[in-house]
């Protein structure tokens, strides 16, 4: 087995190599003065089973081509299997037209990483389920709920808890760590005028006297948690925090957060922290560098993924 890191989220390979105990791949990823990449790998990988580590975060075209460029260059080296790891998988929001003469941009990423030589895709919190369906490769999607789930029992009584979905969308996600929880769900029912730009509109469920805990796959811009807050504490709650997988983090989102009435955000490591990003103490970082180490471990020994979260 060999693991190669790509430049998006460098601290997660490396963590996920200590999990493993293995070490990354010698490598080299370079950029000409005029941007393109170019990818040489220093070691033999020839019959190897070979796992490259790279979300698609921001910039997500610079990273999705340099994820295709390193795939082809293994593809080119004779490893024997490739997976594609990739933590937070860009472009998943557009998983659907939303009105006429648009793309499916999710399915376009999905044909090129398999179309590069990607022989499976290992990945967390898809946006949407269904975009599994769109990669012609075996594709693993791995939930972060579990790791979010004991980090709230390390620091919450469950008893008078609320788990929280900022949107009608999110209510499967919401449900399934309540049920861990074994707590009660509120639905905040939102509208979206524009991309980036959320109101809420109506509460769904007595948050009177409860703390509340907003559950969500993707913070972008920071601003569904910040009107959702408002909302809750304005119909009651004792205080509201979030829990999210991935942290894009765009368009000061921390500074907004600093500035908002929630508690804390509890993000996950799947997207490294952009240089020259605010810092706030109200942000924490999970890792998730032993879920992916251990999905991982199984997929090259040929075990059973979903048994990670029986």
């Amino acid at each position: 087995m060999k693991l190669l890191s790509g430049t998006s989220n460098r601290p997660l390979a490396r963590a996920i190599a200590d999990y493993l105990d293995a070490p990354l791949t010698a490598s080299e990823i370079e950029r000409f003065a005029d941007g393109e990449i170019f990818v040489r790998i220093d070691e033999n990988v020839r019959g190897e089973d070979v796992f490259i580590i790279q979300s698609t975060s921001c910039p997500a075209n610079d990273h999705l081509m340099e994820l295709l460029i390193c795939t082809d260059a293994l593809v080119r080296a004779s490893a024997r299997r490739i997976t594609a790891v990739i933590p937070y998988f860009g472009y998943a929001r557009q998983d659907r037209k939303t009105g006429g003469r648009t793309p499916i941009s999710a399915k376009l990423v999905a044909n090129l990483i398999a179309k590069s030589g990607a022989d499976r895709v290992l990945t967390i919190d898809l946006h949407a389920g269904q975009i599994q369906g769109f990669f012609d490769i075996p594709t693993d999607n791995l939930f972060a709920t579990k790791v979010i789930e004991e980090d709230i029992r390390r620091r919450y009584k469950v008893e008078d808890l609320m788990i929280v979905s900022p949107d009608v969308g999110g209510v499967v996600r919401a449900r399934a760590l309540a049920k861990l929880l074994d707590a009660e769900i509120a639905i905040v029912d939102k509208r979206r005028p524009k991309a980036g730009v959320s109101e809420v509109m109506n509460i769904i469920g007595e948050v009177e006297g409860r703390r509340c805990i907003l559950f969500d796959d993707i913070c972008d811009s920071g601003g569904t948690l910040c009107n959702a807050a408002d909302a809750l504490l304005k119909c009651g709650a004792i205080e509201v925090s979030a829990y999210v997988t991935h942290g894009v983090m765009s368009n000061d989102a921390q500074g907004r957060i600093a500035k908002s009435a929630l508690k804390e955000v509890v993000i996950t490591d799947s997207i490294t922290e952009l240089p020259g990003s605010t810092q706030t103490g109200k942000v924490r970082r999970l890792s998730i560098a032993p879920l992916l180490g251990e999905a991982i471990r199984r997929i090259a020994n040929d075990e059973s993924v979903s048994k990670l979260f029986d």
